[in-house]
């Protein structure tokens, strides 16, 4: 708080008269540009176009050179004439080639978000999976057959299927509270990759507008409004691989549009017992410019999802030959899981500055997996296969007011204050010991479960020549309830939690190309409500304190250069197993590591780009030796080389590298690193695009997910610990012909 008043104490004496500039961008057929960055060079100012490429500067003076930029367009110069600040001006931004040239270190704690987008504009995503592989330091693994959420890795985290980092599709929560599989767990198959415009992430826990699970950071990916040209796309491969693309431009004019998609994928993996995996995605979306400054869209999509599933195979059925590295223990495994989502977004120019979205969305979920981890550890008879099942209704909304004009005495700033809801109604939240997936043997947890968790936030941005200063507030409320349906008597379980959560960054830009950072907040991570209520609303949101220093630089027009180091310390928390139904307590954590990453174009065919990260993850109250956690990666790698379209042809390839890491807590089972490269061409003659998607080129053996499990085989006298995996991808090819007309 002392650091908080003194840096505000000190933006308040260098305040001084201000002028403020209004305008639009646009491109160069009138359209607006939304998200547009404006800087001011002289002042340090800085802001964005909205929706309707509308944007307020203030503290704007004759002579102020201003740099409008991007991605996609030129960059453009303006030297303010005393016209300017009378009327607003029109800015035409030309269409360019992507480049890094185009980005401008202004004044935001999300940069990263805008220089990655060059990575995927360079390198377009093929599954919403590799869009989460854009982000530096962000790992996933899939390891139930192609249909179940991946596990992600971040910070040192095993954040499981989605403990610790916050997941959303324009805004959209994909993260399931108290899930019949496991807290957090989030599923993005129901995003068609072709639909996908950019992502929007931070990492840590700095951000007013994050709530639930952002502790090692969020993600949310954005789609297209709109679409230029219609598009079919056919691909098939290796392993019996089938996917079928098509978007439909229903209508573009002057105020509206709307198109829809689909896909269909079909697959059976390398597994020697077939996936039988299949997934549709359709998804229409209708957007429109209304009358008095409106934008509406509209967003409707429809996800179903069935697989088999090998699952996770002990490495010692391997080394004895039992099985090969593709064969399994229990390929009864799968599931099969849907999403219906409804989706209304409305936002309003207030004028003066001022602006007002509103988001709201209901979905309808259903899940049903079947896993089989110990084998005949429990059940030597029948085995140990088990069915985690929900139906559930999903919706919320949120309403956010925008003010780049605001005003204290004397001081003008900028302010951002929303509110909203989300509730979570979880119909037969079921963990059973099935067998065969038909059989029913006992039921060991079932019931219903009702979360609600409204929140406020206001974040504020004071400018004080090269310095930005950005204090937050967020509190939420959380109502849990569970009824325990195995009871014999009515069982209705009820428990209340708020959580506060401050946030303080304070930004430095020295010069239009440097950037450096202090972010400092607190955010935590709800539990499961079957945790909540169990330890009778004890340490149930378990805080976080985080604090990030680093720099981005820019020395040259065509390279950036970015750092961190940070810390993040979590409180005691507690666990629900949602396979086992069983409660583990967990103590206090801190991960302290260094991140570095690298971007270099030096022609526009060619852009290369590269990420290291270095992090150190212990529990604080175990002894040294068996403070180790489970799974969290200390040192990873990614990066690639990307080349743009030349003489018809593009490519590139993709390296990821993630080293040893624990299995356990004493450190004596360890979870092989590994070293994987992707590789795709592509060829584009008039409308038509050939293509060639080469997963693992050089052929590795490579465990996707790995998990120190006991276990215990059918001939086995006594159980075993050790490691059980899920095999990498060997060597997949696969061909691509898609046509835009």
């Amino acid at each position: 708080m002392k650091y908080f008043m003194a840096v505000l104490l000190l933006f308040l004496v260098s305040q001084g008269a201000a002028q403020t500039l209004k305008g639009q961008v646009v491109d160069a057929s009138g359209t607006p540009l939304e998200d547009a960055g404006i800087l001011n060079l002289t002042s340090g100012q800085h802001n964005h176009s909205d929706a309707n490429g509308k944007f307020v500067l203030e503290r704007t003076s004759v002579n102020d050179t201003l740099y409008f930029s991007r991605l996609g367009y030129a960059t453009l110069t303006q030297v303010i004439r005393p016209s300017d600040l009378t009327s607003p001006m029109t800015i035409v931004l030309q269409e360019s080639t992507i480049a890094l040239d185009q980005v401008v270190l202004v004044s935001k704690t999300d940069l990263m978000s805008s220089i990655v987008d060059v990575d995927i504009e360079t390198n377009p995503v093929k599954s919403p999976q590799e869009i989460l592989r854009k982000v530096p330091g962000l790992f996933i693994g899939q390891h139930a057959g192609g249909g179940k959420a991946e596990q992600i890795f971040l910070r040192g985290f095993d954040v499981d299927h989605g403990t610790d980092v916050a997941l959303s599709v324009d805004g959209m929560p994909v993260n399931m509270v108290s899930h019949a599989h496991g807290q957090g767990y989030a599923d993005l198959h129901f995003v068609i990759p072709e639909t996908i415009e950019n992502i929007n992430f931070g990492k840590g826990l700095y951000y007013s507008d994050q709530g639930n699970f952002n502790t090692a950071g969020y993600v949310d990916l954005r789609l297209r409004k709109s679409i230029d040209k219609n598009l079919m796309s056919v691909e098939l491969g290796q392993f019996n691989t089938r996917r079928f693309v098509g978007m439909l431009n229903l209508m573009d004019n002057t105020h509206s549009s709307s198109y829809i998609a689909s896909e269909l994928n079909l697959t059976d993996g390398p597994f020697e017992s077939p996936q039988n995996f299949n997934r549709i995605n359709l998804m229409g979306r209708y957007h429109s410019v209304l009358p008095n400054n409106q934008e509406l869209l509209l967003t409707a999509s429809y996800f179903s999802s069935k697989w088999d599933a090998s699952g996770q195979i002990p490495q010692r059925a391997v080394d004895q030959g039992l099985i090969s590295r593709f064969g399994a223990i229990d390929d009864t495994e799968g599931g099969q899981t849907s999403r219906s989502n409804l989706v209304l977004d409305h936002s309003k120019d207030l004028g003066d500055g001022k602006s007002l979205k509103t988001m709201a969305f209901v979905s309808q979920y259903d899940f049903e997996l079947y896993s089989n981890f110990t084998f005949f550890l429990d059940d030597p008879v029948n085995g140990d296969q088990i069915r985690q099942k929900e139906d559930r209704l999903l919706l919320g909304a949120k309403t956010v007011l925008h003010n780049e004009m605001a005003q204290l005495g004397t001081v003008n700033f900028e302010y951002t204050a929303g509110l909203g809801f989300r509730y979570d109604n979880v119909d037969d939240n079921e963990l059973s010991h099935t067998k065969n997936r038909q059989e029913l043997l006992e039921r060991l947890a079932y019931g219903d479960v009702d979360e609600v968790n409204t929140y406020i936030f206001a974040e504020a941005t004071f400018s004080s020549g090269k310095f930005t200063f950005e204090p937050a507030l967020r509190l939420d409320y959380f109502k849990f309830d569970y009824i325990n349906k195995l009871s014999e008597l009515y069982d209705s379980q009820s428990e209340e939690k708020v959580a506060f959560s401050p946030k303080f960054n304070t930004i430095y830009n020295p010069t239009a190309n440097t950037q450096i950072f202090l972010k400092t907040g607190i955010g935590f991570h709800a539990n499961d409500t079957r945790v909540v209520v169990a330890n009778d609303g004890k340490d149930i949101l378990p805080k976080a304190y985080g604090v990030d220093i680093g720099a981005v630089i820019k020395p040259a027009d065509k390279l950036i250069l970015n750092a961190t180091l940070w810390s993040l310390f979590l409180e005691q928390e507690f666990v629900y197993v949602g396979d086992a139904a069983i409660v583990e307590p967990s103590g206090k954590t801190r991960r302290m590591g260094v991140e570095i990453g690298a971007r270099y174009q030096p022609k526009d065919w060619l852009y290369l780009y590269t990420d290291a990260n270095f992090t150190h993850a212990r529990s604080t109250e175990a002894p040294s030796g068996a403070d180790y956690i489970p799974l969290a990666p200390d040192f990873t790698m990614n990066g690639g080389i990307s080349l743009g379209k030349d003489q018809g042809f593009s490519g590139g390839i993709q390296y990821r590298f993630i080293d040893d890491r624990p299995a356990n807590e004493d450190n004596s089972i360890v979870a092989e690193g590994y070293f994987v490269t992707d590789a795709n061409l592509n060829y584009t003659l008039n409308q038509w695009t050939f293509g060639l998607i080469v997963e693992n080129l050089f052929d590795t053996d490579w465990n996707e997910a790995q998990f120190a499990t006991e276990s215990r085989l059918f001939n086995e006298p006594n159980a075993v610990e050790e490691i059980h995996f899920t095999p990498g991808t060997p060597f997949y090819l696969r061909g691509k012909v898609s046509v835009r007309l």
